[in-house]
């Protein structure tokens, strides 16, 4: 056994085990065991019934409110398990602090993470909370319900029945988020060139409703993955990226992300990708298995989403990480989705078409490039074959009239057709 996230050793019982327990209690619980050193060794505790009265006296006198734990005997009476679960009166404290975990360490948590707390235990979101600047204007948000699902008349009824405004508080943060002018951050885009030197074009939508900042963040992607062929009398529209994926993208960032963290989301657009980071992170109680595989939609902005949803620019909730795979279900090179405690990043390659490839093929193809002559010396270091199965890989895929070889001898060099 090691530590970590979710489960610590303790040697000897001391008071610094409570840490952990309001670490535990705060975020996703975890588990304690006593009478093990730091390397997972057991070492025995002398008396584990008395231990276990310790631990228990220790938890209920110092942690505030109560956490919801058990207390387990093990290894023929010499170690203790003690599992603390994720509690729901948050935040837990131990000396009037709230602590986390960090890996494997326990850490008090800071003044943004005890304001989440607060509101946590309440069952409010940041969302939800009154707005500090009241003077509002909704046009944009109109003319979308108008466009979108025939509402003509628009009024503070209508923003009562979209959870944007009440009579005690007045307009909520989801309400300035989709006003036509706030204070929040946007999209931050930058497309680069043959590389990340080289700046092509930089635009930062922010301080205004998300409606606009989505529709120009589209706008933008359209100029750099999207093009038409003329076909005869007709013209084909052709998409380097599938828009939908870009659209389910950059909806899951605006109404996932966490709007209480002055950060722009970032867009990073390639010839050959777009990574779109968003800030926050998972929301507590789903796991990064679960959000990538669609099973379980926690909703971090519900009333957010709700507007998203009802202008069709979203389907059902939690599906959008499914949408997107199933975007590339043909598609050779796959989106990546990479989740950190406080980010998300979502890669969306440019869609090529699965080309009857074998297995090892599309290993080296990834490694191609359709703009630059490569050696052998600068593909075979980086596939798990030798230098001699790489380059008749290559000869192979030559041969299906997907890669062009030049040069000869120590020259020769590849090219994607």
């Amino acid at each position: 056994m090691r530590e970590t996230r979710t489960q610590e050793f303790k040697e000897t019982i001391t008071n610094t085990f409570l840490k952990t327990v309001s670490a535990f209690s705060n975020y996703d619980g975890g588990t304690i065991y006593f009478g093990i050193d730091d390397d997972g060794n057991i070492k025995g505790l002398k008396d584990v019934k008395q231990a276990c009265l310790d631990i228990e006296n220790k938890i209920n006198d110092s942690i505030s409110p109560q956490p919801n734990y058990t207390l387990e005997i093990q290894n023929n009476d010499q170690t203790i398990k003690l599992t603390v679960k994720s509690g729901i009166q948050k935040p837990y404290l131990y000396k009037s602090k709230a602590f986390k975990r960090n890996d494997t360490a326990t850490i008090e948590a800071d003044t943004l993470e005890l304001s989440r707390l607060i509101l946590e235990g309440k069952n409010i979101s940041f969302e939800e909370l009154p707005c500090r600047q009241q003077e509002l204007s909704f046009e944009i948000l109109h003319r979308k319900l108008k466009e979108h699902i025939q509402i003509e008349a628009f009024n503070q009824d209508t923003l009562r029945t979209l959870n944007l405004y009440d009579n005690n508080n007045g307009y909520n943060n989801a309400a300035a988020i989709l006003a036509d002018t706030n204070h929040f951050p946007g999209i931050d885009i930058v497309k680069f060139g043959e590389n990340i030197s080289i700046i092509q074009k930089r635009a930062t939508f922010e301080n205004r409703s998300i409606l606009e900042v989505y529709e120009k963040s589209i706008d933008v992607f359209r100029d750099y993955y999207q093009y038409e062929v003329i076909q005869g009398a007709d013209r084909e529209k052709v998409e380097k990226i599938p828009e939908a994926a870009f659209r389910e993208a950059i909806a899951n960032a605006l109404i996932h992300r966490a709007w209480d963290i002055a950060s722009q989301i970032r867009v990073l657009m390639f010839d050959d990708r777009i990574e779109v980071i968003s800030p926050g992170g998972l929301p507590s109680r789903i796991t990064e298995e679960e959000y990538l595989s669609g099973k379980l939609s926690v909703l971090r902005n519900r009333n957010l989403a709700n507007v998203f949803y009802r202008l069709g620019f979203v389907e059902i909730f939690g599906t959008g990480i499914t949408r997107i795979k199933h975007l590339y279900e043909e598609g050779l090179i796959k989106p990546d989705f990479e989740v950190s405690e406080n980010t998300i990043k979502i890669v969306l390659p440019v869609f090529e078409k699965n080309l009857n490839l074998t297995e090892n093929e599309q290993t080296v193809y990834k490694f191609l490039s359709k703009t630059m002559l490569k050696p052998i010396s600068e593909i075979a270091p980086y596939v798990p074959f030798g230098r001699s199965k790489t380059t008749q890989l290559l000869k192979g895929m030559e041969q299906k009239g997907i890669v062009v070889v030049e040069g000869k001898g120590r020259g020769t060099k590849y090219i994607l057709k």
